[in-house]
């Protein structure tokens, strides 16, 4: 099969952040199967280098890189109202309109008007721009990392949006969006049972498999002993806002009543592009901002306890299943838990009050037999269920699955 993956997100190296991670390792699971991978992607120069532009060449088939636009600055009153109505005339959020490429479209329509491909991807929903209703004799397949209605709403739900006015005003807007981008698909991907059920709210005929992120068990080795002490970790690209809000809730409400009991705590921020509101958390005590590392891993080796606390957005974590399968033991809340079966055997602990984070941390930080335990139980529990291999055969099946039921 010759499968065109189409990614506005620069798919490589694969530790960027969580769309680079899946949209790789999915292509490269694909491409080890025997099949034929296009890429069309895009680029900022200012983030990706010609040297990785190479690279990735030489991991897929054929690679066509595009422009990315730059981020809009200094917008106006003006500016903003008709970047509103030119979304709401469209029915399509600004962020998909700015990163749309003309040329990107034209090299799609080519490739499926020249019979070049027997199925596209679109690695993230962003991507279904591209896509025309049209395109039906081809498998068409979009991979939601998360639902933008439902992010949107939880977010207001929970009070936590940045805006909390324009995205009222957006919410209508993304539900009609992503009614309507899904009814263009043959399949649809999402990663937890959660957004099935929101994707499904809006388009009930929709055919929507639920697949899992993985992990790279070569990367995220399981750490060989327990370090002890009272250090916490959070790993994450801190210029996102889901993790931008968990730092934030974590060292402002949470950490000032763990350090009461525990008065050496400390808690290391690991991340990309932090803000300048992350960055000065750092003048909390006990707080540590490293900005970008080398490697993630040492970090979560060299910490006592791993803290996702993520109060928003819907989707499974990277974060999450890479602390555990690195053996760190992980304490976190229910959106940083979603679509994970932890408890019976208990694999991780959690919480979502600042009380409840103070008592799970604290009894890790006094009971070695628990922390040896989750380390376990964590590892034991990706290596069995949650290995890219796992993943890209699911994702090959769904591919696969519209070509078997249409008729020869």
């Amino acid at each position: 099969m010759r499968i065109l993956i189409l990614s506005s997100v620069f798919p490589y190296p694969p530790m960027r952040g969580g769309t680079e991670i899946r949209t790789f390792y999915l292509m490269q699971f694909l491409r080890q199967q025997g099949h034929a991978v296009i890429l069309f992607t895009q680029r900022s120069p200012d983030d990706v280098t010609d040297v990785e532009v190479a690279q990735l060449r030489g991991l897929v088939d054929e690679l066509q890189v595009f422009p990315l636009p730059p981020s809009p600055r200094n917008q106006t009153p003006l500016s903003k109202g008709l970047r509103f109505a030119q979304s709401w005339l469209t029915s399509t959020p600004p962020n998909v309109l700015h990163r749309y490429s003309p040329a990107l479209r034209a090299a799609v329509d080519a490739q499926v008007s020249q019979g070049q491909c027997d199925a596209i991807t679109c690695e993230h929903s962003v991507n279904e721009i591209y896509v025309r209703p049209q395109f039906r004799h081809l498998t068409t397949l979009v991979n939601i990392h998360s639902s933008v209605y439902g992010v949107c709403q939880h977010q207001l739900a929970q009070g936590v949006s940045q805006n909390a006015r324009r995205d009222r005003l957006y919410l209508s807007l993304l539900k009609r969006y992503e009614r309507r981008y899904c009814q263009k698909f043959s399949e649809i991907v999402v990663t937890t049972e959660d957004d099935r059920a929101q994707i499904l709210e809006l388009s009930p005929q929709s055919s929507v498999h639920v697949i899992p992120n993985g992990v790279n068990l070569e990367q995220f080795t399981c750490r060989t002993q327990d370090p002890s002490g009272q250090t916490l970790v959070y790993v994450g690209a801190m210029n996102v806002l889901h993790n931008i809000d968990a730092v934030t809730f974590f060292c402002r409400e949470v950490l000032p009543a763990l350090q009461q009991s525990y008065p050496a705590t400390k808690f290391l921020i690991v991340g990309t592009k932090p803000t300048a509101e992350v960055r000065q958390l750092a003048d909390l005590p006990g707080v540590s901002v490293t900005g970008q590392v080398p490697d993630v891993v040492p970090y979560l080796h060299a910490a006592t306890v791993c803290v996702v606390p993520i109060r928003t957005g819907y989707g499974i974590k990277n974060k999450t299943l890479e602390a555990m399968a690195a053996g760190v033991p992980v304490v976190s809340s229910d959106r940083g838990l979603e679509g994970l079966a932890v408890e019976h055997p208990v694999r991780a602990l959690r919480a979502n009050t600042v009380m409840e984070y103070v008592s799970a941390i604290g009894r890790l930080f006094e009971d070695a037999a628990l922390r040896a335990l989750l380390s376990v139980q964590g590892r034991q529990f990706v290596e069995e269920q949650y290995t890219w291999e796992q993943m890209g055969r699911c994702y090959e099946a769904a591919l696969f699955k519209p070509q078997m039921l249409r008729p020869s």
